[in-house]
């Protein structure tokens, strides 16, 4: 029978006892427990439980230790340590000559920790302690395995030295908990602590200790001392295994995927294929990853033919394509033109059994296109989309239709709003939206508001957005009356009105010269609480001090840090030209100071306008220490400014005589005229 089970056969070993008891031979306590161990096996440990409680008094047999121990262990191992430890305060109640020993408690503190119990696996352990019953190291061992799971690492050191002082010695498994528990929560300092601790006890690493402890050294990229451990185990006569191997090739390979990976993103393309053919030559073997990043790099700067040659040589060396290759090979097809391999690409991907693209890939292809302004290569890519049998949905359209607005196409872009309905498909409000935009945006008005008007006639309601559109074209085109009668229009609809909305009102009464009006709305939206963003308070101050109310303006500006808003480059720079308009110079200067302190770095235009400002009013000494932030590169100096400074620094400019207050290559001034 205990052949049976050792061989994975427990139903052999039942039919046996069935055969014996057949026999009229009576049983022992052996005999029993070996039956308890095949029903155990055999998964059917409800029935062992009964043999157990109710039937072992029938075959002439009183429960030992093993017997219990041997059904505590099948209920663990199958997720019901609850019912082992009723089983377990069953026998403890009982009394009598067996009671529940260290073995038992272990098992049940093991599954309780197995199935994520951990409260009630300590519940358990302080019980046994309070019993008198002395922890083995099989105990303290699964202790510490469940805190080293958990990242727990400084309480599973804490019971490590509890159970030395406790007088188990831990032996090989508990120093593997513990060396893998560091290394696997990046800890390489204590894990190679505790390796040089369990030598020191005399315990021998084993195979599994050195591959965990190699492991993590690889997955911290540090593959060369991963490669160093690996030579000095095979010299003290620990001879790895697959799993050794495995582990320090894929190391190695994380190391040259991140790297191809790095590069790539940067757009270092031939950096990432120079360490793609070192890995190669270093007998390192590409995965589905470093393919297919190296396949996207390619495909995004437009070498379709060396991606596609890496598409075969990866086919070739065993290792099959996924969607994400396909995917990026199909996208940079359809971005750099050719249309003929992406729909080749398509079928080859459905003739693998991968699924092909969706819809929303190709939608995203077109929008990326239309941004870029290459609407005819996104209309290409939306006939391409229909003449393979897939149908654009609402999202397609719209893209489309955003592209031809984008430049200014809007007869093209009412023909694909045509073409949407065709389909079936229903405009959206995000497609009048983005018509309503296109001619706003291009100065025509009267055929935004008529698109407008006719949004309710198509059942389509307009929204925040819409109206925030209207508005800031009425703004823009001067219609200030026509504006606030569209804001009295869509409060009386009950549309919301966003902060954003508010934004388009201010800053559009600002430019068309009402800014007594919106400091007035700004001042009441105050009182309603209304939560202002930076950009409203940026507007509002610049109004303040063109219509004089210089010291409301700074209050306004004052007040920006306690309302829990950060300045910008934009506020700086409008607190900047408007003190060297009054010529307050160095509050200028000071404020400049605050912005850099802030860590904020100044544009190219403010410099410039800086610089212009301080020349036009004299103050070329202090233009000159602006002069001296410009590189050429982040900061260049504008045309503009160039063109200034020749008329001030020739030989026939006022200035001609201060040049020498300027940066020495500016100097060069002096020459011309």
């Amino acid at each position: 029978m205990d052949c049976c089970c050792r061989a994975r056969r427990p139903e052999l070993g039942l039919a046996l006892f069935g055969r014996f008891l057949r026999k009229g031979l009576k049983t022992d306590q052996t005999g029993a427990s070996t039956f308890l161990k095949c029903l155990c096996y055999a998964k059917r440990t409800d029935e062992a439980v009964d043999v157990l409680l109710h039937r072992m008094s029938e075959l002439g047999c009183v429960p030992d230790a093993i017997s219990y121990n041997t059904v505590l262990k099948s209920l663990c191992d199958n997720g019901m340590s609850q019912r082992g430890l009723e089983l377990l305060q069953l026998v403890a109640g009982k009394g009598g000559g067996c009671f529940p020993d260290v073995v038992a408690y272990s098992t049940v503190i093991h599954g309780f920790f197995q199935e994520g119990e951990a409260g009630k696996a300590c519940s358990l352990f302080h019980e046994m302690m309070q019993q008198g019953i002395v922890p083995s190291v099989v105990t303290y061992s699964s202790i510490i395995d469940a805190l080293c799971k958990a990242r727990a690492m400084d309480r599973a050191e804490l019971v490590l030295r509890q159970m030395v002082a406790n007088g188990a010695q831990p032996d090989t498994v508990t120093y593997n908990c513990m060396i893998n528990g560091y290394a696997t929560s990046g800890r390489l300092k204590e894990s190679a602590k505790m390796f040089r601790e369990m030598k020191s006890r005399g315990l021998m690493p084993d195979i599994v200790t050195c591959n965990s402890f190699l492991s993590s050294l690889c997955k911290h990229g540090r593959s060369k001392e991963a490669a160093e451990f690996f030579d000095s185990m095979t010299a003290k006569g620990h001879k790895p295994d697959i799993v050794s191997y495995r582990i320090l090739l894929h190391g190695r390979l994380r190391v040259f995927n991140i790297l191809i990976d790095a590069y790539a993103k940067h757009g270092m393309t031939d950096e990432a294929m120079l360490i793609f053919t070192e890995m190669r030559e270093k007998g390192v073997g590409p995965d589905a990853f470093t393919y297919s990043t190296v396949i996207a790099a390619l495909s995004r700067m437009g070498r379709l033919t060396d991606a596609m040659g890496k598409l075969s040589q990866m086919i070739a060396m065993g290792v099959q394509p996924d969607t994400a290759v396909y995917h990026s090979l199909i996208q940079g097809c359809c971005i750099h033109g050719d249309l003929v391999k992406a729909k080749e690409l398509v079928s080859e991907m459905m003739n693998k059994g991968i699924p092909r693209p969706s819809i929303a890939f190709f939608s995203s292809v077109i929008n990326y296109l239309c941004k870029e302004g290459r609407v005819m290569d996104a209309h290409d890519i939306f006939d391409l989309v229909i003449d393979m049998g897939e149908r654009p949905d609402v999202i397609t359209f719209n893209s489309l239709i955003d592209g031809y607005c984008l430049v200014d196409k809007m007869d093209k872009a009412l023909r694909v709003l045509d073409s949407m309905v065709s389909f079936g498909i229903e405009p959206n409000v995000v497609t009048y939206n983005t018509l309503v935009n296109g001619y706003c945006t291009n100065g025509r008005i009267d055929d935004g508001l008529t698109l407008f008007r006719e949004m309710p006639h198509k059942r389509i309601k307009p929204d925040t957005v819409t109206y925030g559109i209207i508005l800031d074209g009425l703004f823009r085109s001067g219609s200030t009356v026509a504006a606030r009668k569209m804001f009295h229009e869509m409060t009386e609809s009950g549309i919301t009105v966003s902060i954003s909305t508010y934004s388009i009102i201010l800053g559009g009464l600002c430019r068309n010269n009402c800014a007594d009006e919106a400091i007035t709305l700004f001042q009441k939206l105050g009182t309603m609480n209304v939560k202002f963003d930076i950009a409203i308070l940026n507007t509002m101050i610049n109004a303040m001090y063109k219509v004089g109310r210089r010291e409301e303006a700074k209050d306004l500006f004052a007040a920006i840090s306690p309302s829990s808003l950060v300045p910008n480059e934009s506020t700086y720079a409008v607190m900047i030209k408007i003190l060297l308009k009054d010529r307050a110079v160095e509050d200028a200067d000071n404020m400049f100071s605050s912005m850099d302190n802030s860590g904020i770095v100044p544009s190219s235009r403010l410099i410039n306008d800086i610089i212009r400002m301080l020349l036009e009013k004299g103050e070329i000494a202090k233009a000159g220490n602006y002069l001296s932030k410009v590189d050429g590169k982040s900061i260049s100096l504008e045309a503009s400014t160039a063109s200034l400074m020749l008329s001030l620094f020739s030989r026939k400019g006022k200035h001609q005589e201060d040049i020498k207050l300027l940066p020495a290559k500016y100097q060069f001034f002096d020459g011309f005229g």
